[in-house]
């Protein structure tokens, strides 16, 4: 029997709009292992290791007049030629060019004849190293049955791990008859289920994302933004950029504020995370009033951001997807002093981490596998379910292993998320941790952020005041 979608899922896909395709991505960069990039050889990996999530070869197929949610069925044409492509920058290819490349690639909507991903090789890139882009739609992703590519095909070694014989048939799909009459079945069983699928056929953000909240993360909160130039109607088009950050910066940073005690409790539960989100809020102070906009002592940019925490339910311990939660931090953009934003999003973050009892960063790092993409695709299911009013941008951060990890003999050097853009949302920052680093992607609607690469430098500039302060 067919695997139906559930209303949260199925509305990814019923409000995705020729402007907001609702994939979420990553760039990994590599260096090539001593047998150098063999691309028959890495299909092959991959093929092999996507048998372990067979969500990776299954389709949406949609039921007759939409009496009941679509449901999964294996691909009987699964083509892995098509899924994974080669592509090449003119050596050698500078970081611009792949960010111009990754930023055109990820505009473009997945096909939904088919299974929902991509991945494409980028080679020719300098130092003669190569990068991975992926593609995989919300609807896939749930923690629960499927888990982001990243996660399946990295490994914690260089020679990696033996997989599984590949056995893999495809199952039959079932008849225009089979799908009503499944349709039927499950509605006699199920009568709520006509009513959701209704509401999701409508995008009725209300309905299905109240229900996104209150199972992800308990928020109920009508609030009213501040105009800004993060909410803005956005086109179809994209801007990326990359920036590799030393996370000991954000250590250090995070020691003085304890050593400094400017208030017991907050400054005691101070967190890498809370560095990184006073970061961004000095780096959007400048930001913004670079476009000339006045930042009052009581300006704010309100982020929503994801975060880890404990399963409810023992049984639930295993399914990554019942552990993230949203949480609304106000940025502080009006206030001038970089010590005094990290203190105020500190006590901020703090009572939202004990309410949600969140997961540290060692135990989210610890996950089985390369957690961070899973987790990053995660937060931004919670970024969709939810009224845009409610917050101006998305930041997720996602503390990854400390360790090298590799692709078919390759290493992974850095990974960069890709968060999707919500309609009226210009930009979505996405955060992976990881062999020392802090790495950003920031996804920036193109007419909307054509100076997003003077937003990276203020990043730069925000983090460096930072360290600055605390010596």
């Amino acid at each position: 029997m067919s695997d139906r979608l559930s209303p949260l899922d199925v509305s990814f896909l019923y409000l995705e709009e020729r402007t907001t395709p609702m994939h979420v991505g990553s760039v990994m960069i590599f260096r090539p292992g001593e047998a150098g990039l063999d691309w028959s050889r890495l299909v092959r990996h991959v093929e092999a290791r996507i048998a372990l999530v067979p969500r990776y070869r299954q389709r949406v197929r949609f039921v007759p007049g939409r009496i009941a949610n679509p449901v999964w069925v294996d691909d009987e044409r699964f083509d892995i030629s098509y899924h994974m492509r080669r592509s090449a920058l003119p050596r050698p290819g500078s970081e611009a060019q792949l960010e111009e490349l990754v930023a055109r690639v990820q505009a473009r909507r997945l096909d939904r004849s088919r299974p929902l991903w991509e991945l494409v090789v980028v080679e020719g890139l300098e130092d003669g190293g190569f990068a991975v882009v992926t593609k995989v739609h919300q609807t896939l992703v749930d923690g629960v049955n499927a888990v982001d590519l990243g996660q399946v095909v990295l490994d914690d070694d260089e020679d990696g791990h033996e997989p599984p014989l590949h056995t893999w048939r495809p199952g039959r799909e079932p008849s225009f008859a089979e799908l009503v009459a499944a349709a039927l079945t499950d509605t006699l069983r199920r009568p709520q289920q006509l009513a959701d699928t209704a509401r999701a056929g409508l995008g009725d953000l209300l309905s299905t994302g109240g229900r996104a909240a209150e199972a992800l993360g308990g928020l109920a909160l009508a609030a009213r933004t501040t105009a800004s130039p993060l909410n803005v109607e956005i086109g179809g088009h994209r801007r990326f950029a990359m920036l590799a950050t030393d996370l000991e910066n954000y250590r250090r940073i995070r020691a003085h504020h304890l050593a400094g005690r400017v208030d017991g409790d907050a400054a005691g539960t101070t967190t890498v995370n809370d560095v990184v989100l006073a970061t961004l809020a000095g780096a959007l102070r400048t930001w913004l009033q670079g476009r000339g906009l006045g930042m009052g002592p009581g300006a704010i940019v309100r982020a929503l951001v994801p975060m880890s925490v404990k399963a409810e339910d023992p049984s639930d311990a295993g399914a990554i997807g019942s552990r993230v939660a949203s949480l609304l931090v106000d940025l502080p953009t009006g206030e001038p002093s970089p010590l005094m934003r990290l203190h105020q999003v500190a006590y901020q973050t703090r009572s939202h981490r004990e309410a949600g009892q969140a997961l540290s960063a060692p135990a989210i790092a610890g996950m089985a596998g390369f957690a961070p993409p899973t987790l990053h695709s995660l937060g931004a299911r919670v970024a969709s379910g939810l009224s845009r009013r409610l917050f101006n941008l998305v930041v997720t951060n996602v503390p990854g292993p400390q360790h090298p990890l590799f692709l078919d003999g390759s290493r992974l050097l850095s990974s960069y998320p890709v968060i999707p853009l919500a309609k009226g949302q210009a930009l979505a920052v996405g955060l992976t941790s990881y062999d020392g680093a802090v790495n950003y992607g920031l996804n920036g609607d193109r007419d909307a952020l054509p100076d997003l690469d003077d937003l990276r430098r203020c990043i730069v500039d925000a983090l460096a005041e930072l360290v600055e302060a605390a010596r």
